[in-house]
C-alpha cells in the first residue's frame, strides 16, 4: 500500500516555510498542490519545482464538498501506481477538508498518511490581530456552518471566506445575531508580506473586493450583553440570578405548586392574543409563558433534581422518536396516518406507565376541555355513537331532566349534577363537529364582551345611568351592535 504525504506550505511566502518541507518539496514527485494560489507557491515555480494543482477542479463542480472530494478521488488513483505528495496551505490539519477526507480513506485501508508540518495561519492571524485565544476561540468553516453554533462572547474567526458570496452568508447569519454596524475584520494573507487586515460594519462584509482563498472574518467578542437579550443561554442566567441568593425574594420564594396559577394565566393569555390575531402581544405572552417553563426548571436545577436541560432533552428526544417518517424510515400518506403513528408510539410508551385510559388526561385540564378529551379517549376504544342523531336526542333528554329538576326545586346538588350532564352532552356535539369547546366559548366570551362594551358606550354618550335603563333599552343597543358586526 502506497503513501500519501500531505505537506503543509504554511501562512506566508517561500522564506517562511520550513526547511526540512522545502526539502521534501524539492524530491516530491509527483507533487500535487490543492491550489496554486499561496504565497508560498510562487517561489516553488521560480525555483523550478515541478507541481501539479488542482484549481481546475474548483471551475467544475457547484459545491467545495464536490471539489475536495474529486480531489481526493485523483490523489487515491495515482496513490496506487505510487507514493504521492500533497501540499496544501497552512497546516495539513486545519480548515483543510482533503487531508479530512484522505484520513478516512486511510481508515478503510485504501492509503497510507503521512502529514508533514507547515505553519497555521491562525497563529499569524492571532499575532496581527493582537488576540490571545485562552479569552475563548472560535474556528469556523465559513462554507460550512450553523447560526446557532456561533459563540459570541469568544473571539470567532470564519476561514474559507472565497468570495463575495460566501461573505454573503456570514453576513446574514450575524446580522440576525448582532447590529448592522457592529464593526468585523477582514483578514488577507495573516503572516505574509501581502497581508491585508480591514475593519468594516458588518452590513459591508461582502462589498469588500479583497477577499480569496487566503481570507478570514474576524468577530470581536461581544462584551455589551444587552445585544444578547435574544440568546437563550442569557435568559437563563437571568432566571438563575434571580433565584439566587442575592436575588429577588419573590421569585427566590416561588415553588411549582405556586406557580401553576401564573402559568395558566400566562397560558390563557397567550390565547387571547393568538385569537386577537396580536403579534406583538403574542411575542410577549410566549414569553410569558417561556418565563414559567424556565422558573420550572430552575427550582429543579435548585434541588439538585432536574435543569432545564433535562426539559430540552426530554423534548427533543420526544419528538424525534415520535416522528420516525422524518428521522427515521417510516412512510406516512397524508397528516391522518402521521396522527395514527403518533397516538400508536405514544400509546406504546404509556403501556407501562398508565393503568387507565382516562388516566392519560391531565386532571388540571379546565372542565370543558377535560370533557372533550375524556370523550374522545373513549371514542378512539370504540365508546362513541356511529353518528350525531343519538347525541341530539341525548342534548334534549338531558335539557328535560334539567328543566324537570330546576322546576321541581327541590335538590340543589342534582340541579347541579343535571346541569353538568347537559354540558357533557354538549361537548360530544362539539366533538362530533370537530369543535374545540373551550375555543368556541372563548370565542362567544370574547363577543359577548363587545357587545356588552357598547352598550356602556351608548350609555355613557347619553349621560345615562345604566342601572336605570331598562332590559328593553339595553337590548336595543345589544342588537345595534349585532347590526354593527360586533
Amino acid at each position: 500500500m502506497n503513501t500519501i504525504f500531505v505537506l503543509g506550505l504554511g501562512a506566508g511566502d517561500l522564506e517562511q516555510l520550513p526547511l526540512g518541507i522545502y526539502r521534501k518539496l524539492q524530491k516530491a514527485s509527483p507533487l500535487f498542490l490543492r491550489t496554486k494560489e499561496h504565497p508560498a507557491v510562487y517561489g516553488l515555480i521560480e525555483e523550478g519545482i515541478q507541481f501539479q494543482a488542482f484549481d481546475d477542479v474548483y471551475e467544475k463542480h457547484d459545491s467545495f464538498e464536490k471539489v475536495y472530494e474529486e480531489i481526493v478521488d485523483i490523489l487515491l488513483e495515482q496513490a496506487k501506481a505510487s507514493n504521492v505528495f500533497y501540499a496544501v496551505p497552512g497546516h495539513p490539519l486545519v480548515a483543510e477538508r482533503t487531508v479530512q477526507l484522505l484520513l478516512e480513506a486511510e481508515n478503510k485501508n485504501l492509503c497510507k498518511v503521512v502529514i508533514e508540518g507547515g505553519q497555521s495561519f491562525l497563529d499569524a492571524l492571532f499575532a496581527s490581530l493582537k488576540i490571545d485565544p485562552i479569552e475563548g476561540f472560535q474556528f469556523i468553516d465559513a462554507t460550512h456552518f450553523r447560526g446557532d453554533e456561533l459563540q459570541l462572547t469568544q473571539h470567532v474567526v470564519f476561514c474559507q471566506v472565497y468570495d463575495q458570496f460566501i461573505a454573503s452568508d456570514v453576513k446574514l447569519s450575524l446580522m440576525e445575531e448582532l447590529p448592522d454596524e457592529y464593526e468585523v475584520y477582514v483578514v488577507t494573507a495573516a503572516g505574509s508580506k501581502d497581508e491585508k487586515i480591514k475593519k468594516v460594519p458588518l452590513y459591508e462584509l461582502d462589498r469588500v473586493t479583497e477577499l480569496n482563498n487566503l481570507t478570514s472574518v474576524y468577530v470581536p467578542p461581544v462584551r455589551d450583553e444587552t445585544l444578547l437579550y435574544h440568546r437563550f443561554g442569557t435568559l437563563r442566567r437571568v432566571i438563575a440570578i434571580l433565584r439566587g441568593p442575592n436575588g429577588c425574594p419573590w421569585d427566590r420564594k416561588q415553588t411549582h405548586e405556586s406557580l401553576k396559577k401564573y402559568l395558566i394565566e400566562e397560558a390563557y393569555e397567550l390565547l387571547d392574543a393568538i385569537d386577537r390575531q396580536d403579534d406583538d402581544n403574542i411575542i410577549e405572552e410566549l414569553g410569558d409563558v417561556l418565563l414559567q417553563v424556565m422558573l420550572h426548571a430552575q427550582i429543579g436545577e435548585d434541588e439538585g433534581i432536574f435543569s432545564i436541560n433535562d426539559v430540552i432533552h426530554s423534548i427533543t428526544e420526544k419528538m424525534i422518536r415520535r416522528h420516525p417518517h422524518v428521522f427515521g424510515d417510516v412512510a406516512v400518506e397524508n397528516a391522518d396516518e402521521v396522527v395514527r403513528n403518533w397516538e400508536s408510539i405514544k400509546a406504546e410508551e404509556k403501556r407501562e406507565k398508565t393503568t387507565f385510559l382516562l388516566d392519560e388526561v391531565a386532571k388540571s385540564l379546565p372542565g370543558l376541555l377535560k370533557a372533550y378529551e375524556f370523550q374522545a379517549k373513549a371514542a378512539k376504544v370504540g365508546f362513541d355513537w356511529p353518528d350525531v342523531q343519538p347525541m341530539w336526542e341525548k342534548v334534549n333528554e338531558e335539557i328535560a331532566e334539567f328543566q324537570q329538576e330546576a322546576e321541581e326545586g327541590k335538590h340543589r346538588q342534582r340541579l347541579i349534577s343535571e346541569f353538568g350532564d347537559l354540558l357533557f352532552a354538549l361537548v360530544n356535539i362539539a366533538r362530533f363537529y370537530k369543535i374545540n369547546p373551550e375555543e368556541a366559548l372563548a370565542m362567544t366570551n370574547e363577543k359577548f364582551y363587545r357587545r356588552f362594551t357598547y352598550i356602556e358606550e351608548q350609555v355613557k354618550a347619553n349621560g345615562w345611568d345604566i342601572t336605570t335603563l331598562t332590559l328593553e333599552q339595553l337590548d336595543k343597543f345589544w342588537e345595534e351592535a349585532k347590526e354593527k358586526g360586533l
